[in-house]
């Protein structure tokens, strides 16, 4: 998966080609991916694809990065953190079981030169619900650690199963954030939601 800066470890660990999405068209209708990995890519206005209530009718660019696979497929920390906040997001639509991890990274993280430390959260949304048993806030989270799995359709909010990864420069309130904001908001919500390529590595 890509070669990610800094030695940060993979989120999914993707070990043969993957199907890169192409959503400003649209949700793709019958048709079926021939690849067991998938990409959903960042900063990116899906027209018709977010129809639930929690979106308001207005919400439709997307600042995370999706990666799809098989329910139950491993997700890993990207870096040694501690456990910030987990929940379920119910709502239709949502990320259904969710974990946001804490960081402590220099910033921005470019391998050329050191920058200043600062905290940095990571949103893991659309989890299997049993990812979150076990879980204590300020637990550790080591680097490459296996800290969920994706969940099923029935129990991740309505998708199909993906890990929505999304990095937040400023602290969540709750274990969740709005991984999808209105085109009008786009300039702040990029300030605040860096692109998840800055640690996953050159994706697409």
């Amino acid at each position: 998966m890509g070669s990610a800066p800094n030695a940060f470890a993979s989120v999914v660990q993707i070990d043969e080609p993957y199907w890169v999405f192409n959503f400003s068209r649209g949700p793709a209708e019958d048709w079926t991916c021939p690849y067991t990995f998938q990409i959903g890519r960042y900063d990116e206005v899906r027209p018709g694809m977010y129809l639930t209530p929690l979106f308001g009718g207005e919400r439709d660019l997307h600042v995370g990065i999706d990666i799809g696979a098989p329910a139950s497929t491993p997700v890993h920390s990207f870096a040694e953190g501690k456990i910030h906040s987990f929940g379920i997001n119910a709502e239709a639509g949502s990320y259904g079981p969710t974990i946001v991890v804490e960081h402590q990274l220099s910033w921005p993280p470019t391998p050329e030169q050191r920058h200043p430390i600062r905290k940095v959260w990571a949103l893991y949304g659309h989890l299997s619900t049993s990812s979150l048993v076990g879980l204590v806030a300020g637990m550790p989270v080591g680097n490459g650690q296996c800290i969920a799995q994706m969940g099923h359709k029935q129990e991740n909010g309505g998708w199909e199963p993906h890990v929505h990864f999304q990095l937040s420069l400023i602290e969540p309130e709750a274990p969740d954030l709005p991984g999808v904001v209105r085109r009008e908001d786009r300039e702040q919500a990029l300030r605040d939601y860096p692109d998840p390529r800055l640690v996953l590595g050159p994706l697409y």
